[in-house]
């Protein structure tokens, strides 16, 4: 229990809630003053940047108010809960005007981030649709980091229930928008996500302000915004533009008597009005006082306290960087070598199939040569059978014509018969052709025929072989991909490597950082043109009958080309502080 007091004296039970955590850890004296309880949660939670919060309570009228400070908190009509203790909510209670520039702790940012994105889900800030698609982008980015699929998004917690409701879109149609914009996301860590969705809440005409109902001389329900720009009077239906607006640059003093209320201007005219509810002036002075304090805080040099924690800050957004780009770097690198991988198992496919295709045509070859040879071999014994016949006529013949010598023995003055020289001089002619002509095709020659056959075909397969081979390295050299390329590529390990590192890293931070700066300025660019082709997506779809006036407001500055802050300004330059004071006669 946090307790700084005396057993003796009386404590009252607390109990603290942050847009992360509820305090049930304290307890308080009866004199002690808002100050020291609200230092008590700041040292809790590690708070430093303590001028942008306060604690705010329900007050026996229901109507929440801000804690004061310098006086007690028994004598502020604090009222309890059934348990029996006081119950106060830590929230932001002065804006910054920037919150890239100003804001520097993280628990701060993340403070802020928690509590804007509960106030637009809880539509207590209008935010239009595209914006909201674009914040909830964001705010997923800052929770589950990357875009996945596997991830279920729950709609009711990232979009407005009017901004699903008023359109003629599925939930489905919502969350196909969601995730596509998610993903352009990528890369962002949780702080620089969640600095991204306030940069874009910042730009919302009613971040910052905060509303107290007022009356004019003539008993008007008004509302007064006060903001970090100045304190603008609206109308009740129309929380976007107000009229008039006054900014903190031209008003001087502010104070209060019962209901009226006082602000004069640096001319000394003076504008009066009265709050509906006499409970809310002491909350309304001092949300005055303070933010036009930061005002002029943030026209000055810093202290010394807030130098100091921008360098811790600084150096710690630089080791953050520095870390994120290294990551970056063993991602990129990681895609490059999953991506060379991929490349490695695309060659050795294609080398496979080529070296299978050439296989196949090898094995195709030897089945061609094996079935020429069994016909060369065919042949062989069909040449070899001829000749066997021709030598078997040879000799039939050559007996026969010793049988008809024999048979046909003349005197030597006895003429031959002339029927019998033709045949045989015919016979003799073929036989001679024959053996002369016949190819010396004998068994003993077709084994060194098959045995070359065999040689040229093993000479083939080796050449195809070796011209794939020299394909590949030539292919890998080509590519860069040999295994000596990549072991080259690696930095040398020498005495000098940690500096050489070092100076190598702080030279990438810095590059990084100028192109950080480029890339926000074209980013935003693009990010205001596809928010601008998804409103006009989306505007076809939205339900005619559900336009609020806050809608019709929006759509005519977007039309006039108006954002919050050149609106502002608009308002400034056509009235002046005599105009604006018959307002509210």
């Amino acid at each position: 229990m946090f307790s700084l007091f005396s057993s003796r004296k009386k404590v009252v039970p607390v109990r603290v809630t942050t847009m992360d955590a509820d305090i049930t850890a304290i307890n308080i004296e009866p004199d002690w003053t808002g100050r020291q309880l609200f230092d008590a949660v700041c040292r809790i939670i590690g708070l430093r940047e303590i001028w942008y919060f306060g604690l705010q309570f329900v007050n026996k009228s229901n109507i929440s108010v801000w804690l004061q400070m310098e006086k007690l908190i028994a004598e502020q009509n604090v009222i309890k809960d059934d348990s029996g203790a006081y119950h106060f909510y830590f929230l932001v209670k002065f804006f910054p005007e920037s919150v890239e520039e100003e804001l520097i702790q993280d628990i701060t940012r993340h403070l802020f981030f928690l509590q804007i994105k509960q106030s637009i889900l809880k539509e207590d800030l209008y935010c239009q649709a595209e914006a909201a698609v674009l914040l909830a982008s964001y705010a997923v980015q800052a929770m589950y980091g990357d875009a996945s699929e596997d991830i279920e998004l729950e709609l009711d917690k990232l979009l407005p229930s009017t901004v699903i409701s008023h359109y003629h879109m599925s939930k489905e149609m919502w969350e196909e928008r969601l995730r596509k914009w998610w993903a352009n996301n990528s890369g962002l860590s949780t702080e620089d996500a969640e600095m991204e969705y306030l940069r874009v809440a910042q730009d919302l005409d009613m971040y910052g302000i905060q509303y107290y109902p007022i009356y004019n001389q003539k008993d008007t329900n008004l509302l007064l915004g006060v903001s970090a720009q100045g304190i603008g009077i609206y109308e009740t239906h129309n929380r976007l533009s107000p009229r008039p607006f006054f900014p903190w640059s031209e008003i001087k003093n502010i104070s209060f008597k019962s209901k009226e209320f006082c602000i004069c201007n640096v001319d000394k005219s003076k504008l009066k009005f009265r709050a509906q509810e006499m409970s809310i002036n002491m909350s309304i002075l001092d949300l005055c006082i303070g933010t036009h304090n930061l005002y002029l805080r943030r026209r000055q040099p810093d202290l010394l306290e807030v130098q100091q924690m921008k360098i811790q800050a600084k150096e710690q957004r630089q080791k953050r960087l520095a870390e994120q780009t290294k990551l970056l770097k063993e991602r990129e690198r990681r895609i490059q070598a999953e991506a060379e991988r991929d490349k490695y198992k695309n060659e050795v496919a294609f080398m496979s199939e080529q070296l299978t295709t050439m296989q196949d045509f090898i094995k195709t070859s030897d089945e061609s040569h094996r079935l020429a040879t069994e016909k060369l071999e065919q042949e062989t014994l069909a040449y070899s059978k001829r000749c066997s016949e021709a030598e078997a006529e040879v000799q039939r013949v050559k007996l026969s014509k010793v049988q008809d010598d024999r048979f046909y023995q003349f005197p030597s003055n006895h003429a031959v018969p002339y029927d019998l020289n033709p045949k045989r001089f015919r016979s003799q002619v073929f036989i001679n052709e024959l053996v002369q002509y016949a190819p010396p095709y004998g068994n003993e020659n077709v084994e060194p025929q098959l045995r070359h056959s065999h040689s040229t075909m093993h000479h083939l397969s080796q050449t195809s072989e070796m011209v794939l081979k020299e394909n590949f390295v030539h292919r890998t050299a080509s590519n860069g991909m040999t295994s000596s390329y990549i072991q080259e590529d690696e930095p040398p390990v020498n005495n000098n490597g940690s500096t050489v590192m070092l100076d190598e890293e702080i030279q990438d931070l810095c590059a990084e950082i100028e192109k950080t700066k480029i890339e926000n300025s074209e980013r935003n660019r693009e990010l205001k043109e596809r928010l601008s082709h998804l409103r006009q997506e989306i505007d076809v779809l939205k339900k005619q009958d559900s336009i609020t006036e806050h809608d019709r407001v929006h759509a005519n500055n977007v039309q006039m080309g108006l954002d919050k802050y050149s609106a502002l300004r608009k308002v400034g330059q056509c009235q002046d502080f005599e105009k604006g004071q018959q307002f509210f006669k």
